[in-house]
């Protein structure tokens, strides 16, 4: 029989090949059979915030502290759970704590950095990043960091650089493709192979460098997602549409992720290629869904299309997804119709809506037979605006050029930009910005306005 530390040790190897819940449940039998052993319950912490159990977590890490009070690991890593739970003066107090313990602790000073940069405090980011780098001058981690908040402020040049670590990150998905990174050489009869890298609505937001790069005269492969092969098929710019379930046979010369070619063209926010709409739609679908909408829905003065909830796996979905009850007072315009294009996620909240009038709800059919946005893309057409927290469907709208109300988070996505109320990659979309983090009400409030004078915004943002 293995000693509890040898236990210990072998199921922390079990954890960090990515089974958390198996590794928790043995640290719990652990901590039954010895409830005083600290460091099963900074093991049990760390499992639980793995499992997104974060205030369990904290519970885990304070139990360990009540043992030993000096313990900076329990500490620094209970200050990232506090920082989940939007408990942000009781996390920088861990993180101050740790760092008294142990002054050189690198992991300490990066996820305090990481705490305010969430908050909006960039003054207070910057400061424990760049201390953090005096510790580990190299560490990709932290140089992702820094370049999220550059480009979050503006400055790209800065931000493009610093962004690029992200590839020597632990996490990051590799191409090791024998062809050569494109740096922008001349694409002048060559072929590229463009691929993404992160969320739908990321490949949707960058797909528009496809056209630029045939601009050019690549012809360019696109190698994507397959729940966007449908929508992406109306797209400009691709001659090459494959599914990143299979392998590339075609030849290329060149290869480059989608936001990457940003990066390589010094892409900042006087020279984004904001053409739109890219995304076509096929007219059976648009003539399908006008037929169905003017059939199954009553005349409607101002038909706005809904979306409140991302994605609750998005490490910062606290912050950007929205209460359906937030927008109550919306119901309360004059002519409006509101229709849920809310999907999984945030539907359960739709059975306690208490606005003055209904929310219409689309088919749970919907995108399922044509593909993924396919409907929801032709429904947004026969909708005069809509709102939307910072999920997929802001991109959708954004690259259909639908007049658009997106509601950030105080310290939102960086593409989103700081201070600002319109968006350079997207023409018809209007910012509205939190003032005080988790309070809508604001948000709401300037939305509403909006809708109530929505024929004089659509005249503002219409794209010719």
């Amino acid at each position: 029989m293995p000693t509890t530390d040898e236990l210990l040790a072998q199921t922390w190897k079990v954890h960090q090949q990515g089974n958390a819940s198996q590794a928790e449940r043995v640290y719990r039998s652990v901590v039954e059979r010895e409830p005083n052993h600290v460091n099963a319950w900074c093991y049990l912490g760390i499992a639980l915030h793995d499992l997104r159990q974060y205030a369990q977590s904290v519970a885990a890490y304070e139990r360990a502290l009540s043992l030993q009070p000096k313990f900076p690991i329990a500490l620094n890593n209970m200050g990232n759970s506090l920082r989940y739970l939007g408990r942000v003066q009781e996390a920088d107090n861990a993180f101050q704590k740790a760092i008294d313990l142990t002054p050189d602790y690198f992991n300490a000073y990066r996820n305090r950095g990481t705490l305010h940069a969430w908050t909006g405090r960039v003054d207070l980011a910057f400061k424990y990043y760049h201390q953090a780098m005096l510790i580990n001058p190299t560490d990709a981690e932290l140089h992702r960091n820094l370049g999220v908040i550059h480009l979050y402020q503006g400055n790209f040049k800065e931000g493009w650089r610093e962004y690029d670590y992200r590839w020597k990150c632990s996490d990051a998905i590799q191409h090791p493709y024998q062809q050569p990174k494109w740096l922008g050489e001349s694409l002048e009869g060559k072929t590229v192979l463009l691929y993404c890298e992160q969320g739908l609505g990321d490949t949707i937001h960058f797909i528009r460098f496809a056209k630029v790069l045939k601009e050019r005269g690549a012809k360019t492969i696109v190698h994507v997602q397959p729940p966007l092969l449908a929508l992406l098929q109306g797209c400009k710019g691709i001659d090459y549409l494959i599914p990143n379930s299979l392998k590339i046979d075609q030849p290329f010369d060149y290869h480059c992720s989608l936001l990457d070619v940003a990066a390589v063209l010094q892409i900042n926010d006087t020279n984004v290629p904001n053409e739109v709409p890219y995304i076509g739609i096929q007219k059976h679908l648009l003539d399908y869904w006008r037929d169905v909408l003017d059939r199954e829905l009553p005349p409607a003065k101002l038909r706005v299309a809904i979306v409140w909830q991302g994605n609750p796996d998005h490490q910062a979905d606290m912050f950007r997804s929205v209460p359906l009850d937030a927008l109550t007072p919306l119901a309360d315009i004059e002519g409006i119709q509101l229709i849920s294009l809310q999907r999984g996620a945030g539907t359960e909240q739709l059975k306690n809506w208490k606005g003055s009038k209904i929310i219409f709800c689309m088919p749970e059919t919907i995108d399922q037979t044509s593909g993924a946005f396919m409907d929801t893309s032709a429904i947004l057409q026969h909708c005069d605006m809509v709102v939307t927290s910072d999920t997929s469907m802001a991109h959708l709208a954004g690259a259909l050029a639908r007049p658009t109300c997106v509601m950030l988070g105080y310290t939102p996505d960086w593409r989103w930009l700081q201070n600002r109320p319109d968006s350079p990659w997207y023409p018809s979309c209007k910012l509205f910005r939190q003032t005080t983090i988790g309070d809508w009400s604001p948000v709401v409030k300037e939305i509403d306005k909006t809708l109530r004078n929505w024929k004089k915004y659509v005249s503002s943002t219409v794209v010719p």
